[in-house]
Order: structure tokens, then C-alpha cells, then sequence
């Protein structure tokens, strides 16, 4: 095989041809990678185990569900009726802070925002892929605990992502026999 213009046995090869097939190639393999990353990034669910962002007012979990005892159902008080859980309303945080802690800056941010009737922009924690559909109510009301999920969120002064939410996660869980549930691809995938 040669690799001279005139096709003649032993002669040398073009170096500038040379250096632009290796640029070609770095250059596609370099692509490849970022795609690969890019497309990783846009289908990850959530934003990974241990994510915690922070809000725009501090809420303590372990202060509220772990030494007060507040049951997530009581602030999240749609998860066992609708195939969605709910961020609370200000309304709800309102119930006990028109009486508790009211001298309190932060309780006075959140009080402002019920009197002015805005929502405090929390940010979602636990994120899904637009494609992936969850049903909170069919879990909670097979008696799959907050905590299998979401783990012991009571003990958490900031929330963080504690499970990866990836599908083989899911599937997982589904394929165990005790939990009897479906494995059909549109169980999740609408």
C-alpha cells in the first residue's frame, strides 16, 4: 500500500496531509467526548446525590420533621392525593409562624411574602427528566416510606438529594418480588 500522490511503492508521505488527519482526529474524538458529556448532563436526573442547593429562606428539615415531629404530609399535603409532590405554600408555613418565632428576621421575610400574597421561590432539590414520569400517590398509598427516597430528611438540617433517581435505580426497586410492581416501560416513560 502506498501513500505518495503517484502511488509509487516506499514513497514518503506528506507531512502537512500528516498533521491534518491527526488534527481531524483529535478534533473529532475531543466532539465526541463533549457530546457525550453534554447529552449526560442535559438527561441526568436531578442534580446528583448530595446535592443541596441553597434557598432563598434557610428551612430546617431536622429542626421542623425531627425535633418538632412534623409529619412531610402535613406540609406536603398533596403527596399521598396527586401524582405530584408539593412545595408548601406560604400559607402553609404560615399556619404556625402567625404565632412562632414572629420576632424572627427570617420568619418576617416569609410573613412578608403571605401579606403580599408571592411565593417564596424555593429551589427544587429533587429534579426528574421531563420524559420520566413519577406518581407520588401510587407509592405513598403502596406504603413505600418519604424516607426509602428521599432518606432521613428529618436528621437533615438542608435538604440534599440522597438517592440518584437514575432508571436503573428505579428498576431496581421495581424488580424486587416483595414490591410486586410493574416493569412495563410506560409505568415511567410517557
Amino acid at each position: 500500500m502506498s501513500d505518495h500522490k503517484d502511488g509509487s511503492p516506499g514513497a514518503q508521505r506528506d507531512p502537512t496531509a500528516h498533521e491534518k488527519e491527526k488534527k481531524i482526529i483529535v478534533a473529532s474524538f475531543i466532539l465526541t467526548v463533549l457530546t457525550i458529556v453534554a447529552f449526560g448532563l442535559f438527561l441526568m436526573p436531578g442534580r446528583g446525590v448530595g446535592y443541596a442547593p441553597a434557598q432563598p429562606i434557610p428551612f430546617s428539615h431536622a429542626l421542623h420533621a425531627g425535633q418538632r415531629k412534623i409529619q412531610c404530609l402535613y406540609c406536603h399535603s398533596n403527596v399521598d392525593k396527586s401524582p405530584h409532590a408539593n412545595v408548601p405554600s406560604v400559607a402553609v408555613c404560615m399556619n404556625c409562624h402567625k404565632v412562632v418565632k414572629t420576632d424572627s428576621p427570617l420568619i418576617q421575610q416569609i410573613a412578608k411574602a403571605y401579606e403580599n400574597n408571592e411565593p417564596i421561590q424555593w429551589v427544587n432539590v429533587h429534579v426528574l427528566p421531563d420524559f420520566v414520569y413519577f406518581n407520588h400517590q401510587r407509592h405513598v398509598q403502596r406504603g413505600v416510606s418519604c424516607e426509602t427516597c428521599h432518606g432521613n430528611v428529618a436528621n437533615m438540617e438542608k435538604v440534599e438529594q440522597y438517592s440518584p433517581f437514575t432508571m436503573g435505580w428505579c428498576v431496581n426497586c421495581h424488580r424486587l418480588p416483595e414490591n410486586n410492581a410493574p416493569l412495563n416501560c410506560n409505568t415511567c416513560h410517557r
